[in-house]
């Protein structure tokens, strides 16, 4: 492939990427819009036109997954040279090697989780450490370590970032323990993955013979996922770019769902100021999705932006036309389940395979519903973030097997029909077993070996078995695991990165999207966000539901999400088939966020403390003429009736007569 070929196959803004191969280069990508393929072919442009050595490119990025596929894409440009990896493996690789020479000796050993030690330092200064408590300081550990918040430092960062305390305890307690854990640390000779981070970062900042040489070796830089940055990783860039300019960030503010545990947008927002004559690069044009789900992904962002978020990305799809977005409200999380799986099961009776439906959800316990609807079904699935791909033990077993295969395979026999030979006696059969359950996962992880073994085959042609071994172990490196057939369950969080030809997002009811703990507006901004997320993993089919009850027969106590107010579609909800419901007027809406948001302002509150999305729909659907009639709007209580009510009868009227409004304010008194 020559280096103008490499080009042809660039949309006008891709290409202005991949030719702009030195200094500051900043990509805003949306969703779907070739961002990957547009820095992979920048490298491999780079490297076929020699400005460019392999070996002095580092591209790093956030999940090994992707790591990996960046470097599968790289060995097929021509690029296999190339370094892509996370910062975490980056940062230890290089630790690894000059640990020795600066410090003497091996490295301390890395320890992957921080339970045993949070529970250790938790017990010295008299913090209480049951399991859960565990999980909470780990977490806010790590927050503190990648914001480079010390323990002397906690209780200022922690206020300043308006930011709970975790596991019921103040910021005092927690700054303690975080001194704790690191003397635990320190006794046991061990270290932590945000450690690995910081003393590589002190190594570059102090030690001038190992920056100059890092320096020497990489020139140019790539950051993907640049939104996703923490103020630890920003500094550790810092130190390998040692002042120089040649990287290119990737990233989308609006992807920014990662807060919690210390991303910020903030670089990626003022990387201009930081690296001054930057070259900025907009990809808008979205080739994943039809223009329905990215009519809606749109509206998602645009619906209640606050004037202090940053402009969002306006995609513009380059699919044909598709379904429309299904809206759906069922009576209770049983009857979602059910619908859902029902559903699932008509796609994939209509030809969309398994393996490219999603059900995405706001908290991982929501799983189980889905998972025994799907089972009742009939469908197989697999839940996303539960055991990996290549730690389980049947797939251990196949890859063994493989291995030892791979010595004296046939050459004559064709890769699929010898990797079908082997894995046999292991589960996999040429027909998938009838029940769902332990036998049937098992035939999933072996088809899925199966299947990528004819995918090679397809895309490269001469494949050997000890080709496709080698493939399986940088798979395993990167927990890039092959697609196994079934409907994928996931966490929104989870789903990042990913994509299918069927999305359906479910619960999507207030306290669940936003999640009840999205206290400030930051929050509930990052809780948009996440629907963005999950709308624009759909290719084709999408469809969007919310339970108004927990539990079969129990009250109606749910109301759809905020982030859906002015998007549910139609003069009428569809609550299963029994129920309906008056839909808002869309120009009193309007006119009620404006209110809201001139009053948010004089008050310096967030607008939904002044009244939430919920009781704004309620009112511009029931449209209230007299105080009466706004006493029955649900969501109001006595206190914002005496508050706001004149207002509100005015700003649904829209007049504004003081006669009417002192009329309003004598009978609501």
């Amino acid at each position: 492939m020559s280096a103008d070929s490499l080009l042809d196959a660039l949309d006008p803004e891709q290409r202005a990427v991949a030719t702009a191969l030195t200094g500051p280069v900043c990509v805003l990508a949306g969703a779907g819009t070739g961002k990957t393929r547009a820095i992979t072919h920048r490298i491999a442009y780079g490297v076929r036109t020699g400005v460019y050595r392999p070996a002095s490119v580092l591209a790093v990025t956030f999940t090994a997954r992707a790591a990996g596929e960046m470097r599968v894409r790289l060995r097929d440009l021509g690029a296999s040279g190339v370094q892509a990896r996370t910062f975490h493996a980056a940062a230890l690789r290089q630790l690894g090697h000059f640990w020795p020479k600066v410090v003497g000796g091996a490295p301390p050993r890395l320890v992957e989780q921080k339970a045993t030690l949070i529970a250790e330092a938790g017990r010295r200064v008299g913090v209480g450490v049951d399991r859960v408590a565990v999980r909470d300081l780990s977490a806010e550990v790590e927050w503190a370590k990648v914001s480079l918040v010390t323990a002397e430092d906690y209780e200022r960062a922690a206020a300043a970032a308006r930011r709970p305390t975790p596991a019921g305890q103040d910021a005092q307690a927690v700054a303690r323990l975080m001194a704790a854990y690191e003397d635990v640390k320190t006794e046991r000779g061990v270290i932590d993955f945000e450690d690995v981070l910081l003393l590589l970062a002190a190594m570059l900042a102090q030690r001038g013979e190992v920056a100059e040489e890092v320096r020497a070796q990489y020139r140019h830089f790539v950051v993907d996922e640049y939104q996703d940055v923490s103020p630890l990783q920003q500094y550790l860039l810092d130190q390998w770019l040692g002042g120089r300019h040649d990287v290119c960030v990737v990233g989308d503010p609006s992807q920014t769902i990662y807060s919690f545990a210390g991303a910020t947008p903030h670089h990626l927002l003022t990387f201009g100021r930081h690296h001054p004559g930057a070259r900025v690069v907009r990809l808008v044009r979205d080739y994943r999705s039809t223009p329905q789900v990215v009519d809606l992904a749109n509206r998602v962002l645009t619906a209640t932006r606050r004037p202090s978020d940053p402009v969002p990305l306006h995609l513009v799809a380059q699919q044909p036309d598709g379904p429309p977005v299904r809206f759906t409200a069922y009576e209770d999380d049983e009857a979602e389940a059910a619908g859902i799986a029902a559903r699932a099961a008509r796609l994939i009776a209509a030809g969309v395979p398994a393996s490219e439906i999603a059900v995405l959800y706001r908290t991982n316990v929501q799983s189980e519903a889905f998972e025994q609807a799907l089972a009742a079904a009939g469908v197989g699935y697999q839940v996303r973030g539960g055991e990996r791909f290549f730690s389980r033990r049947d797939v251990r077993d196949a890859l063994v097997l493989l291995r030892g295969g791979a010595r004296s395979a046939d050459p004559d026999v064709p890769l699929g029909q010898t990797v079908r030979d082997i894995l046999t006696s292991v589960g996999w059969a040429a027909q998938a077993p009838a029940a769902r359950g332990a036998a049937r996962e098992r035939w999933d992880a072996m088809q899925a070996l199966v299947g990528l073994a004819d995918d090679l085959v397809a895309a490269r042609g001469d494949v050997t078995l000890a080709d496709l071994v080698a493939e399986l172990d940088d798979r395993a490196a990167s927990q890039l695991a092959p697609t196994v057939d079934g409907v994928t369950l996931a966490s929104l969080h989870a789903a990042k990165g990913l994509e299918w030809d069927a999305v359906f997002l479910a619960g999507l009811s207030d306290g669940l999207l936003p999640i009840s703990l999205a206290q400030t507006e930051a929050a509930v901004s990052e809780e948009r966000r996440l629907l963005y997320v999950g709308v624009t993993r759909a290719r084709t089919h999408l469809e969007v539901s919310y339970a108004a009850s927990r539990t079969p027969g129990s009250r109606s106590t749910r109301s759809r999400s905020r982030f859906l107010a002015g998007l549910w579609p139609g003069d009428r909800v569809r609550l299963g088939a029994r129920r309906t419901t008056a839909v808002a007027d869309p120009a009193v809406l309007e006119r009620l966020r404006g209110w809201r948001a001139r009053v948010a302002d004089e008050r310096g509150v967030a607008a939904f403390r002044v009244l939430p999305d919920v009781a704004l729909e309620a009112v511009a659907a029931a449209m209230p003429s007299t105080p009466a009639d706004l006493r029955h709007v649900q969501g109001l209580g006595a206190t914002r009736l005496r508050e706001y009510g004149e207002e509100l009868l005015r700003v649904v009227a829209d007049e504004d007569d003081p006669d009417v409004a002192r009329s309003a304010r004598t009978k609501l008194r």
